[in-house]
């Protein structure tokens, strides 16, 4: 076993860690205050090159694994910058791989550089009103109609819709009582984010408010074949396999809100007196901290492993859910025991830590729940019969 970084991860770590630290807590407490999208770190990094990390050399990428994907977004999240900045270009740096893997060359072509570059911004419209996770259920459908699709629906928290131009969209081409298997009949398209066709409503909630989360209402939506990801009726299949990567990315965006948090409050209990010494001096609040620096250790191990078989191309299922699990939860309880330490200045906005504290409970919600990553370890892991 070998768990050091190579020389190509340490660069894009130290250089990743470098771009990052040029926004600072102000800017991102701002950004989330203002509901504002952060602009100006999406550009840094896209002109860094950064932001096509796993995608091929030959449209413009680095042709990275998911390992040095990860090593970049936890690096991003650990900065401060939290699920803002994560949010902002997490779909750009492995969403496309559906893409990448099925699109035809045109496709490929056509697209994917101005991904690479930053000048072309992408949601994922997958998740529906009455479908939740039950991602067979959904309801959007799109009717061949010759070279074009007709597409009507609906489609809800859809990350960064308001400042997309494409969308990766999941629609139904069969409906789900006509097909042989649930799965069947669902197609996958990258097309225009037509605001003529596509109603884009932002959704209010209670963090991570630079990068908005949408509801989207589509009619008669005009999508070319030539849009079309693969084949017909394959598009469940083609988002399974972005699936598992995506949990590692996840995870490693819940182990750098964590590591930020716990850095901020050993610097406050260094820092804060009271009682005539430092409070991180009183074991009620050091051994909180030391438990989850050795959690968020141990989640980060997981993490590595699973990244590190999927970049070898082996089976990664257990590790990836793992990882989103365990690093979920030392995140949040890394950030909660910040805001904790912090006293009533944790619930207040100057240290941040409460903003951490907002972004790190999403993280055992989205994109899927604790208790559904379970369901996975239980059933597909241990054997036990299936529950949902």
């Amino acid at each position: 076993m070998d768990f050091g970084l190579t020389d190509d991860q340490a660069t894009i770590r130290a250089a990743v860690a470098d771009l990052a630290a040029k926004f600072d807590d102000q800017y991102w407490m701002e950004c989330d205050r203002d509901k504002r999208f952060p602009s100006e770190f999406y550009d840094v990094l896209a002109s860094g090159g950064w932001l096509g990390i796993t995608t091929p050399e030959e449209y413009g990428g680095h042709g990275f694994g998911i390992t040095e994907a990860s090593i970049l977004i936890e690096e991003v999240a650990k900065s401060g910058g939290g699920m803002n900045a994560a949010s902002a270009i997490h779909l750009t740096i492995f969403g496309m791989h559906p893409v990448i893997k099925h699109g035809s060359d045109e496709l490929k072509r056509r697209t994917l550089p101005g991904v690479v570059d930053g000048s072309t911004h992408v949601c994922f419209g997958v998740t529906e009103p009455g479908a939740g996770l039950d991602t067979t259920k959904i309801t959007t459908f799109a009717e061949r109609e010759g070279d074009h699709y007709r597409v009507n629906g609906r489609k809800v928290w859809i990350s960064k819709a308001m400042e997309s131009n494409k969308i990766l969209l999941l629609t139904r081409t069969e409906k789900a009582d006509e097909v042989a298997k649930k799965t069947d009949g669902m197609t996958l398209f990258l097309t225009d984010l037509d605001r003529d066709r596509i109603d884009v409503r932002p959704i209010p909630k209670m963090g991570r408010n630079a990068v908005s989360s949408n509801e989207l209402f589509i009619d008669d939506l005009m999508i070319p074949v030539e849009d079309r990801v693969g084949e017909e009726g394959k598009g469940f299949t083609y988002i399974l396999d972005g699936m598992n990567p995506e949990r590692m990315l996840v995870a490693a965006e819940a182990l750098g809100l964590g590591r930020v948090s716990l850095d901020r409050a050993t610097r406050y209990g260094n820092e804060r007196h009271v009682f005539g010494r430092p409070i991180g001096m009183n074991q009620g609040l050091q051994f909180p901290l030391a438990d989850s620096l050795a959690r968020l250790d141990a989640a980060e191990l997981v993490l590595r492993k699973a990244t590190w078989l999927y970049d070898k191309g082996e089976p990664s299922g257990r590790e990836a859910n793992t990882a989103k699990y365990l690093c979920a939860d030392a995140g949040f309880e890394a950030a909660d025991r910040a805001l904790q330490t912090h006293g009533g200045m944790g619930y207040s906005e100057e240290y941040n830590v409460a903003r951490y504290f907002r972004e790190a409970r999403l993280l055992k919600i989205a994109p899927l729940s604790q208790e559904m990553v379970l369901n996975y370890l239980g059933s597909h892991v241990l054997g036990l019969p299936r529950s949902y």
